[in-house]
C-alpha cells in the first residue's frame, strides 16, 4: 500500500481558478457566490540583491516587484502602518515593563511599611513596659527611701543632748557623703530614663469597642483638643491648676427629652452623652428622644441635679391672676333662656329684644346658641344666650349653663314641665346658678300656671307663690305680658349677685359657639368673662390659637374691643374650636402656638391611651361580639361646631343589639369631594345639615353614585336616619296556629309509607303550613307534610271536623292518639324606638 493510499495530494491546481462557496445567514438563508482563487506570489531575493531597508525602498519604488495591483502611495501607507505598529508593540511592552516595576516597588514599600508599624508597636511596648516598670521601682525606692527617713528621724531623737551640741562641721561632714550618692543615683536614673515611657498619645495594638467607649482609642484629636492639651501641660509647669472646677447645675427634665438637648442643658459634649448611653446598652444618636427616667440617670452619672418638670408647665403662662378688690367693676349679667322645645324661648327673647330671631332658624326652632345683649328701659345692660331646647342639644344646653350667671327657665302653661325642662333645672343646680322662672304662653285659654308651679315642686324647684325663693312670672310673649316684671325680676337677682369682673387684664372668655365660614375662615362666638379683648391680641383658645383680626357684635357691626360679658364673633383662627373652649390671651405668639401645640398632643396622646388600653382578648371579644350587629355608616357635616356634636351624639343613640349608626366622620364647614371620597369607599349617605356641597364634590358623588341629603331641622335627620336603621333590622318571624288534628289510626301505603288517619279536632290544616308531633304534649318532631288526603283526592286545606289523611316529609314514627299541631310563620317589619 503506498504512502498516499490511493488518495490524491492536496493542493491548487494551475493558476487561477473559479470556485463556489455557499454562504449561510440568519432565518436559514443561504447563498452561492463565485470566488477566484489566486496562487501566491512568492518573492525570492537573488544573490546580489541590497540591505532589507534597500530592498523594501525597492520594492515600493519597482513596481515590476511589487504585489500585483497596488499603487506606490498603497505600498507607502502599508510600510509606514506596518511601522507604526511594531512601534506601538514597542511602547507597550516597555509601559507594560514600567507597571510591573512600579508594582513590585509598591509592594516593596507596603511590606516595608508594615514590618515599620510592627516594629514602631514592639518599641511602644516595650516603652510601655519599661515605663511600668520605671515607675513600680521609684514607687518602691521612695518608699524605702520614706522607711529610712524615719528610722533616722527616730535614731536621732534617741541621741544624748551631748551628741546634738557636738560641731556641725562634724555633722555636715558626714551628712554630705551620704546625701550625695543619693543625689547623683536619681540624676542617672533621670538620664537613664530621659525619652523612655514617653506619653506621646499613640495607640499601640489593636482598636476594641472597650477602648473606644473609653476614649483610649477613636478618631484622630482635633486642633482645639491639642491647644486644650498644650494649656494644660503649660499650667502644670507653672504649677497652676490643671483641672477646672466642675460646675453643677440644676437641669431641668421633662417627660421625654432630645439627646442633644439633654447634653445642651447639662453643657456637656453630645458626644460624651452619646458614649454614656451606649455603655448603658442604648445605641442612639443625638437626635433620638429618650424617657425622663434614663435622662435621670445620666444626668446624675455628670454629676448634675435633676429637676423634673412637665410638659404641662407651659400652660404656666395663663395661670388664672388674682384680681384684687380695688381692680374689679360691675358688670352686666349673662341670662341663659332654657326650656323644652317649642315652649317659646326664642320668641320671648324677640319680644325683649324688638327683633325677629325666630324668623331665621329652619322649623321656627333654635339650632345655634344665640347670644345677644339687651338694653332695658332703666339703662340696664343684659347679655341673653338663646339655647335649643331639643334633646340632641343637652351638651349645647349644659355648656350655657356653666358660662351664664341667671337662668330664666321658660314653662309653656299649656304643656307644663317636659322632659327638657328637667334636664335644664338639673344644669342650673349643677352649674349652681339661680333660676328664674318664666311660665309663658298665658295667652292661651288652655294656660294654668298653678299646674306649672305644682309640678315644679317635683322637681325641688319652689316658687315665691309656693313660699320659696325661686321667682315666677307670668308671660306672654305674643301679647308682651310681664316682660317687663321679668327683667326687674332679672336686674333684682343680679343686683343680689353683685356680678363683677377687672376690665383692665388679659382677656378670658368661653367659646359658645364656631363655625367654619366660606370667606371668612373660622369663627368663634365668645363670650368675654373676664378681661378686654381687643383687635390685635394674641390668644389660644383649646387646641387652636390666633391673632384676633376682626370682632364683631350681635348687631353685626365691627368693634374695636369687648369687655367682660360681651359677647362677640372672633375673626383670625387656625382652626375650628370646639364649643366650650377657654379662650386665654397671651403676651407672644411663640406663647399661644408652643400650648396650641401641647394641648393637641395631649389629646392626641390621650386617644392613642385608650386605643392602647384595650387588650386582645377585649378585642377578640368585642369582635366576636359585633359579628352579629349590622351598621349604618354616615357622614356629618354641619353649619357650626355644636350642630355637629348635637347630630353625633343623637346618631349615638339609635339602634339596639343588632343595629347600630356609625359616624364615620363629623365636621363643620361645606361637604368636599374628599367627603365624597370617603363615603364612596365606606359605602355611606352624606347627611349635610345647614350646608351644602361644592361643585366638584356634587359632580364626583353623581359619578360614584354617593348619596347627599340636606337638612335644615334636625329632626327630620334624626327620624330619616332612624328610618334607615330600622330597614337593617333582620324582620322578625311570628308563628301562627291554624289548627290541629287527633291521629285515629295508622296505615301503611305502598310508595308513600306510613300514613296517618286524622281528624282535624280545631282549626284548619293546611299543606303548605308547618307541623309538629305532639305524643304526650311534647314536640317528639317538627317538619313539613308529604302529603294531605280528603278521602283518595290530594287537597290544599281540611277544615275542622273533617277526617283526612297526613304522612310527614322524612319521618314515619307515628302512632294512633299523637296529636298534630299544624302552624304558619309570618315575618313581621321591626322599626327602631
Amino acid at each position: 500500500m503506498s504512502d498516499n493510499d490511493g488518495k490524491k495530494t492536496l493542493g491548487l491546481r494551475g493558476g487561477n481558478r473559479p470556485g463556489n462557496v455557499k454562504q449561510s445567514f440568519s432565518h436559514g438563508r443561504t447563498k452561492n457566490v463565485v470566488v477566484e482563487t489566486k496562487r501566491k506570489r512568492v518573492v525570492v531575493p537573488k544573490p546580489g540583491a541590497a540591505k532589507p531597508g534597500a530592498a523594501s525602498g525597492k520594492i515600493a519604488g519597482d513596481p515590476s516587484r511589487r504585489p500585483a495591483g497596488i499603487s506606490d502611495a498603497e505600498m507607502e501607507r502599508r510600510m509606514k502602518a506596518l511601522q507604526a505598529a511594531k512601534a506601538r508593540e514597542a511602547e507597550e511592552a516597555a509601559k507594560r515593563e514600567a507597571e510591573e516595576k512600579a508594582r513590585a516597588e509598591a509592594r516593596e514599600r507596603r511590606r516595608q511599611e508594615a514590618e515599620a508599624k510592627e516594629r514602631e508597636q514592639r518599641e511602644a511596648e516595650e516603652k510601655a513596659r519599661k515605663k511600668a516598670e520605671d515607675e513600680e521601682r521609684k514607687k518602691k525606692e521612695a518608699e524605702e527611701a520614706a522607711k529610712r527617713a524615719a528610722a533616722e528621724a527616730a535614731a536621732a531623737a534617741a541621741q544624748p543632748k551631748q551628741e546634738a551640741s557636738a560641731p556641725r562641721s562634724g555633722a555636715s561632714k558626714s551628712a554630705a557623703p551620704a546625701q550625695t550618692p543619693r543625689k547623683s543615683d536619681r540624676e542617672r536614673e533621670q538620664r537613664n530614663t530621659r525619652g523612655k515611657g514617653r506619653d506621646d498619645g499613640r495607640r499601640s495594638g489593636k482598636l476594641t469597642l472597650n477602648q473606644a467607649l473609653s476614649g483610649d482609642g477613636g478618631r484622630q484629636k482635633s486642633m482645639a483638643a491639642m491647644k486644650r492639651k498644650q494649656e494644660r501641660a503649660r499650667q502644670k509647669a507653672m504649677g497652676g491648676s490643671v483641672e477646672r472646677e466642675k460646675v453643677i447645675r440644676d437641669v431641668q427634665l421633662p417627660e421625654a427629652i432630645v439627646v442633644s438637648e439633654l447634653a445642651n442643658r447639662m453643657a456637656e459634649r453630645v458626644a460624651d452623652v452619646v458614649k454614656e448611653l451606649m455603655k448603658m446598652g442604648m445605641m442612639v444618636t443625638q437626635n433620638q428622644t429618650i424617657d425622663a427616667d434614663t435622662a435621670e440617670l445620666i444626668i446624675e452619672e455628670f454629676g448634675h441635679k435633676v429637676v423634673r418638670v412637665s410638659d404641662a408647665d407651659v400652660e404656666d403662662v395663663i395661670a388664672d391672676v388674682e384680681d384684687s378688690e380695688e381692680d374689679l367693676q360691675g358688670r352686666p349679667p349673662v341670662i341663659t333662656i332654657m326650656g323644652h322645645v317649642d315652649h317659646g324661648k326664642t320668641s320671648l327673647l324677640d319680644a325683649i329684644r324688638d327683633a325677629k330671631v325666630v324668623a331665621g332658624e329652619a322649623g321656627g326652632i333654635t339650632q345655634h346658641i344665640g347670644a345677644y345683649q339687651v338694653q332695658t328701659d332703666d339703662g340696664v345692660t343684659l347679655s341673653f344666650l338663646d339655647t335649643p331646647g331639643h334633646a340632641a342639644f343637652t351638651s349645647m344646653r349644659s355648656r350655657g349653663a356653666q358660662v351664664t350667671d341667671i337662668v330664666v327657665l321658660v314653662v309653656a302653661a299649656d304643656d307644663s314641665v317636659m322632659p327638657q325642662t328637667i334636664e335644664a333645672i338639673n344644669h342650673a343646680k349643677a352649674a349652681e346658678v339661680p333660676m328664674i322662672i318664666a311660665i309663658n304662653k298665658m295667652d292661651k285659654p288652655a294656660a294654668n300656671p298653678d299646674q306649672v308651679r305644682a309640678e315644679l315642686l317635683q322637681h325641688e324647684v319652689i316658687v315665691e307663690k309656693m313660699s320659696g325663693d325661686v321667682q315666677d312670672v307670668e308671660v306672654s310673649a305674643m301679647t308682651g305680658q310681664g316682660l317687663d316684671e321679668l327683667l326687674e325680676a332679672i336686674a333684682l337677682q343680679a343686683e343680689i349677685l353683685e356680678l363683677k369682673a377687672n376690665p383692665n387684664r388679659a382677656a378670658q372668655g368661653a367659646v359658645i359657639e364656631a363655625q367654619l365660614d366660606v370667606g371668612r375662615g373660622p369663627v368663634a362666638t365668645v363670650l368675654v368673662q373676664n378681661g378686654t379683648l381687643r383687635q390685635g391680641d394674641i390668644f389660644v383658645v383649646g387646641e387652636q390659637y390666633g391673632k384676633v383680626r376682626a370682632l364683631i357684635n350681635d348687631k353685626g357691626e365691627r368693634v374695636k374691643e369687648a369687655g367682660p360679658s360681651v359677647p362677640v364673633e372672633v375673626l383670625g383662627l387656625n382652626g375650628t374650636p370646639e364649643a366650650g373652649d377657654v379662650l386665654n390671651v397671651t403676651e407672644t405668639e411663640a406663647q399661644a402656638r408652643e400650648i396650641a401645640a401641647y394641648r393637641e398632643q395631649a389629646a392626641k396622646d390621650k386617644r392613642a391611651a385608650a386605643g392602647a388600653a384595650t387588650t386582645l382578648e377585649q378585642l377578640m371579644q368585642k369582635a366576636k361580639e359585633d359579628e352579629n350587629v349590622a351598621e349604618l355608616p354616615i357622614l356629618v357635616k354641619a353649619d357650626v361646631q355644636g350642630s355637629a356634636e348635637a347630630i353625633v351624639q343623637a346618631m349615638e343613640k339609635i339602634g339596639n343589639d343588632e343595629v347600630r349608626v356609625r359616624v364615620l366622620h363629623s365636621g363643620v364647614g361645606a361637604i368636599t369631594e374628599t367627603d365624597v371620597g370617603l363615603a364612596e369607599a365606606s359605602g355611606a349617605p352624606v347627611m349635610g345639615f345647614n350646608v351644602r356641597a361644592n361643585a366638584s364634590a356634587r359632580n364626583t358623588a353623581n359619578q360614584k353614585g354617593v348619596e347627599i341629603r340636606y337638612y335644615s331641622v334636625i329632626y327630620d335627620l334624626v327620624d330619616d336616619v332612624k328610618a334607615a336603621a330600622s330597614g337593617l333590622l333582620s324582620a322578625e318571624i311570628r308563628e301562627k296556629f291554624i289548627g290541629y288534628a287527633e291521629i285515629k289510626e295508622v296505615f301503611k301505603v305502598s310508595g308513600v309509607g306510613r300514613v296517618a288517619g286524622c281528624l282535624v279536632t280545631e282549626g284548619v290544616a293546611r299543606r303548605s303550613a308547618g307541623v309538629r308531633l305532639l305524643r304526650d304534649n311534647v314536640v317528639i318532631h317538627e317538619g313539613t307534610l308529604k302529603t294531605l288526603k280528603r278521602f283518595k283526592d290530594e287537597v290544599a286545606e281540611v277544615l275542622s271536623g273533617q277526617e283526612c289523611g297526613m304522612a310527614f316529609e322524612n319521618y314515619e314514627d307515628i302512632r294512633p292518639a299523637d296529636v298534630i299541631e299544624i302552624f304558619e310563620r309570618e315575618e313581621v317589619t321591626r322599626t327602631l324606638e
